[in-house]
């Protein structure tokens, strides 16, 4: 089950990192930093409007640890896109590792037999599932919604264009739907998931402009299509 614990995998050796690539090489910046941190804890660090350029292009021996990187990724991204909110940050980040390994974007949980690469698959089995399995379901319609539509949107695209598969506002729908469906769900509560959860439902536009930009930026800086010069345009 993914949770929204991104920032609790940060390491003394990320925060550290943190310091050194916001400190600038100012001895005095840098224990202004470390008094900061003592006395507030890293959040107010890791919003540094700076940090995620510094951590694109870092040029030191230390590399940022995954957790690191893409927490701040998602927080900057989110950030920009009005939605100011560190748990679902958290969430989002953590979402974006797990589905990165292996088959795991495929599967409700990583334990679980079935592998869903349609949407629809995943309804067959919300339809087919009681208890803990259907609450999972839930999320997982809208984690995969959210992977698919955010990262892989000109894929949706070419898709679309070729007439094999749906718009992104049907991504947006189902997503919502799931994250919607989950939020209200007893399980949500107590896995600490129910507040993040609803968010995602009522923002997911948003996390899927979001991720559109991280994939377009990071991804994929070197793929060029015409959904994707009609984003950048919407960005502009």
């Amino acid at each position: 089950m993914i949770r929204a614990n991104t920032r609790g995998r940060l390491s003394p050796a990320d925060l550290q990192l943190v310091i050194l690539l916001l400190s600038r090489g100012s001895a005095h910046r840098r224990v202004y930093l470390e008094r900061r941190l003592a006395g507030e804890g890293p959040d107010p660090l890791l919003d540094a409007p700076d940090l995620l350029e510094r951590l694109l292009t870092v040029r030191t021996m230390l590399v940022p640890s995954e957790a690191l990187f893409f927490y701040v990724l998602i927080r900057h991204a989110l950030c920009r896109a009005g939605v100011d909110d560190r748990d679902l940050a958290d969430y989002l980040a953590a979402l974006l590792l797990d589905f990165g390994r292996r088959d795991r974007a495929w599967r409700v949980d990583w334990n679980d037999d079935q592998r869903h690469r349609y949407l629809v698959d995943i309804l067959t089995d919300l339809e087919a599932s009681e208890g803990a399995r259907r609450f999972k379901v839930m999320v997982h319609l809208g984690n995969y919604a959210l992977w698919l539509a955010g990262l892989f949107p000109d894929y949706i695209a070419a898709r679309q264009l070729r007439k094999a598969g749906p718009g992104v506002g049907y991504y947006d729908a189902l997503g919502r739907r799931g994250f919607g469906l989950a939020s209200d769900h007893a399980l949500a509560g107590e896995y600490g998931l129910d507040t993040v959860l609803r968010t995602a439902a009522e923002r997911f536009p948003s996390l899927r402009g979001a991720l559109n930009g991280i994939s377009d930026r990071v991804f994929f800086p070197n793929f060029s299509s015409p959904d994707r010069i009609l984003r950048d345009l919407g960005a502009g």
